[in-house]
C-alpha cells in the first residue's frame, strides 16, 4: 500500500457503501442509508483535491492527462464489466420494452452521463418504479466523473489567479457556496435537478476539498480535538442513517448531516500517524474503529460492491416478488461474491496495469509562468475511449435488438398501459399538476344535457372518467370533472412525496372546488380517491388506526358539505393495489412464455383493503343523500385480485385502471349510478 494510505478513509468507504446497500436491500432500521452516496462525494473531494494540490505545489503544474488516465484505469473496467453482465442478464429477465428502455440508460451509464438521462425522463430515485431500473445507481458515478472533469480546471484557475492556499480556499469556497445555495432552492422547486445535476452536488465535493486546506497547526496542540472531531463526525453519519428518510426534501439542508460528519472524520485523521489496516491500528479512537479488518475488507470492495448490489436486488425482486429476509441476505452474499471476483479479476489488475495509459506522455498545464503546453498525443486517450465506446455500442445494439423482440402481445400491453383516460385524452391539464391551485372544470357531453354529474377527486377519480362519461351520454347527462394529482376529495391534509412537504396546494384547491361544485348544484357528485389503506399498510397498528380515523373525519366533512347543500354524492370504492407494476409484470411473463396470473396477481388480503373499505362504507352510511359504489368483485375473486381480466390488462401500473379495461366497466357503473 502507498505510504499515504489512510485506513480511516477505507473504513469510511465501508460505512458509505454499507448504508447504501442496507437502504436498497430494505433494511428499515436505516431509512437514511442512501446518504452513503454523500459520504463518497466528500471523500472524493478530499482525495482529489489533496492529490492535485500536492502536484501543483511540488511542480507548479498539473499533468491532466495522467490524472484522467488514472481515473479511467480506476473506474472504467469494472463499471463496463458490470454494465455488460447486467445487460446480458436483462435479456432473460426483463421484458423487451424494459430492455430497450434500460439499454438506453446503459448507454448513458457507459458515458458517465446517466444522471442527465434520468433528469430528461424525470426519474425519481425514491419512486417505486425506480426499483425496475438496474442502472439507476450509476447516477452517482456520473456525477463523480463530471466532477473530475471540472475540478482540476477550478484548481488551475485558482493557481493562475494567484498561487497560494488563500486563493484556492476562496475559489473553492465561492463555488461551493453557489452550488449549495442553488441546491437549497431547487430541492423544493425542482427536486430531481437538486438530486441528479452535478453542479448542484458540487458543494459536497467542495466541502471535502476545503477540508484538505485546514491548517495542520489547528489540531497539533489540541490532543483532545482529533478524537472529539472523529466521534462527532461518526455520530452525525449515524444520525443521517437513522433519521433521514425518502420523505424528506433531499439533498437540501438534510445533506449537511452526512457531509459535515464525513468532513469531521476526515479532519480527525488528517496529519495523524496512520498505520496499515493489515498490520496495526492507529492510536486514535475513531480511526481505530474505522480500521477494523471487516471495515477494511468492505472498504476495499466498496466500488465493486456498489456496482453489483443494485442489479442483484432489482433482478431478484423481479424473479421473486416480496423477497423474504433470508432471500435478501442471499442477495447480499451474491453481491459480495461478485464484488470479490470483480475486484480481484478486473478492478485491481486494471488499476495496477499500465495498459490504460499506454502512449500517454506528460501534458503539463502551465501555471505561474511555467512553459507553454506541449501537444497532447491523442493515442493516450484511446484505451479509455475504447472502453467507453464499447459500452455505448453494446448498449445501443441491445436496445435495437430489444425493439425487434417486441411482439404483438408485448406491443398491446405497452399500448394499453399508455392509453390515457378520456378526460386526459381530451386535455391532459384536466388532471391538474401539483402546483396549480385554481380548479379547472372540464365538461364532457352536450351543453344542453338535462342533467350534470361532477367527478371529483385525484387520479383515482380520473380513471373512472372513461366509463362514466360514456355512461352519462346514454342518460342525457354531461360530466364535469374536478381533478388534481394526488389530491383527495376528503378534507385531509397530506404530505406530498414528490414535493417532499405538506401538500398545501391540495387543501386550497379542494376548498375552492367544493365551493364551485355546490354553487353549480349538480344532480350527483361522484367521488373516488387513492385509498388511505394504501398509505397506511406499512404503519404500526396504532399509527394506522389514528391516520384512518383522521381520514374518516375528512371524508365525512366533505360529504356533509354536499349533503347540507342538497347535493347527492356517490363514493366509488378505490381499486385494489397490486404488489407489482401490472404492465411490466405481464410483459415479463409473456416474454418468459408463462401465464401472467401466477407471477402478477396479488392476494386479495393484500390488495383490496377490505378493512379500509368497511371504514369508508360506515362514513358514507352516516351521511344523508350519500351512497357507496363497490365494484371490487370486477377486479378480485375470493382469494386474488387480477391484472389480466377478460384478456385485457386491468391496470396500467400498480393501482390505476388501464383505459381499455375501464371501458368494460361502463355497464356496471351505469347501473350503480343512473
Amino acid at each position: 500500500m502507498a505510504a499515504s494510505f489512510r485506513p480511516d478513509i477505507q473504513g469510511l468507504r465501508a460505512l458509505a457503501v454499507g448504508g447504501v446497500v442496507a437502504y436498497h436491500f430494505g433494511l428499515t432500521a436505516l431509512p437514511g442509508g442512501f446518504a452513503g452516496v454523500d459520504i463518497f462525494f466528500v471523500i472524493s473531494g478530499w482525495l482529489i483535491t489533496t492529490h492535485l494540490m500536492q502536484e501543483i505545489t511540488e511542480t507548479g503544474r498539473l499533468d491532466l492527462w495522467r490524472f484522467y488516465a488514472r481515473r479511467a484505469r480506476r473506474l472504467l473496467p469494472a463499471a463496463l464489466f458490470v454494465i455488460l453482465v447486467t445487460l446480458a442478464a436483462g435479456y432473460f429477465i426483463l421484458a423487451p420494452q424494459e430492455q430497450a428502455l434500460y439499454s438506453r440508460g446503459a448507454m448513458f451509464a457507459s458515458a458517465y452521463a446517466i444522471n442527465l438521462w434520468l433528469l430528461r425522463w424525470s426519474f425519481d430515485y425514491f419512486a417505486a418504479d425506480a426499483t425496475s431500473n438496474p442502472f439507476i445507481h450509476f447516477w452517482s458515478l456520473s456525477v463523480e466523473e463530471q466532477f473530475y472533469l471540472a475540478w482540476p480546471a477550478l484548481l488551475l484557475l485558482a493557481a493562475w489567479l494567484r498561487p497560494g492556499r488563500r486563493t484556492v480556499v476562496a475559489v473553492i469556497g465561492v463555488a461551493g457556496l453557489a452550488s449549495f445555495a442553488a441546491c437549497l432552492w431547487l430541492t423544493t422547486v425542482a427536486p430531481a435537478w437538486a438530486f441528479y445535476f452535478s453542479p448542484l452536488r458540487a458543494w459536497e465535493f467542495a466541502a471535502g476539498g476545503l477540508a484538505t486546506l485546514v491548517p495542520a497547526a489547528f489540531q497539533q496542540h489540541r490532543a483532545w480535538l482529533r478524537p472529539a472531531l472523529g466521534w462527532l463526525g461518526l455520530a452525525l453519519i449515524a444520525a443521517a442513517y437513522l433519521c433521514l428518510s425518502e420523505d424528506l426534501p433531499f439533498p437540501g439542508w438534510y445533506a449537511l448531516l452526512p457531509v459535515a460528519g464525513t468532513v469531521l472524520v476526515l479532519l480527525s485523521g488528517a496529519g495523524a500517524e496512520q498505520t496499515n489496516g493489515r498490520t496495526g491500528r492507529p492510536a486514535l479512537g475513531p480511526a481505530a474503529a474505522l480500521s477494523q479488518p471487516p471495515l477494511q475488507w468492505i472498504g476495499t470492495l466498496s466500488y465493486s460492491l456498489y456496482l453489483w448490489h443494485w442489479p442483484v436486488i432489482v433482478y431478484a425482486g423481479m424473479l421473486a416478488p416480496d423477497l423474504s429476509v433470508p432471500q435478501r441476505l442471499g442477495c447480499g452474499v451474491l453481491a459480495l461474491a461478485l464484488s470479490v471476483l470483480t475486484y480481484h479479476l478486473i478492478e485491481n489488475p486494471a488499476r495496477r496495469g499500465a495498459w490504460l495509459t499506454a502512449g500517454a506522455r506528460a501534458f503539463p498545464s502551465a501555471i505561474a509562468g511555467a512553459k507553454p503546453l506541449p501537444t497532447f498525443p491523442a493515442i493516450a486517450l484511446i484505451p479509455a475511449l475504447a472502453l467507453t465506446g464499447a459500452g455505448v455500442a453494446v448498449a445501443y445494439a441491445n436496445a435495437h435488438l430489444a425493439q425487434r423482440n417486441i411482439g404483438s402481445e408485448q406491443r398491446g400491453i405497452e399500448q394499453a398501459a399508455e392509453k390515457p383516460s378520456i378526460a386526459r385524452a381530451v386535455d391532459k391539464s384536466c388532471l391538474l399538476d401539483f402546483h396549480t391551485v385554481t380548479p379547472k372544470p372540464c365538461v364532457f357531453g352536450a351543453a344542453d344535457a338535462a342533467h350534470t354529474v361532477v367527478l371529483f377527486g385525484d387520479s383515482h377519480a380520473d380513471h373512472w372518467s372513461t366509463p362514466l362519461i360514456e355512461a352519462a351520454k346514454r342518460n342525457d347527462t354531461k360530466v364535469v370533472t374536478y381533478l388534481k394529482s394526488s389530491c383527495r376529495a376528503s378534507r385531509l391534509s397530506t404530505f406530498n412525496t414528490v414535493l417532499k412537504r405538506d401538500y398545501t396546494e391540495c387543501d386550497a384547491w379542494r376548498e375552492q372546488a367544493i365551493a364551485d361544485i355546490i354553487r353549480a348544484k349538480p344532480r350527483l357528485v361522484v367521488i373516488s380517491e387513492f385509498s388511505i389503506g394504501n398509505l397506511t399498510r406499512d404503519m404500526p397498528t396504532a399509527g394506522r388506526r389514528a391516520e384512518t380515523a383522521r381520514w374518516q373525519a375528512g371524508l365525512r366533512s366533505t360529504l356533509q358539505a354536499f349533503s347540507r347543500a342538497g347535493v347527492e354524492t356517490a363514493v366509488i370504492r378505490d381499486t385494489p393495489i397490486n404488489d407489482s407494476f401490472a404492465d411490466s409484470c405481464v410483459a415479463r411473463a409473456l416474454w418468459w412464455r408463462e401465464a401472467p396470473s401466477p407471477h402478477c396477481d396479488t392476494p386479495r388480503a393484500n390488495a383490496a383493503n377490505d378493512s379500509t373499505a368497511a371504514a369508508e362504507r360506515a362514513v358514507v352510511a352516516s351521511v344523508p343523500d350519500t351512497r357507496y359504489v363497490d365494484l371490487t368483485n370486477h377486479f378480485c375473486g375470493p382469494t386474488a385480485c387480477h391484472v389480466v381480466i377478460g384478456g385485457k390488462l386491468a391496470f396500467r401500473d400498480r393501482h390505476h385502471l388501464a383505459t381499455a379495461f375501464a371501458e368494460t366497466l361502463e355497464g356496471p357503473l351505469e347501473r350503480a349510478l343512473f
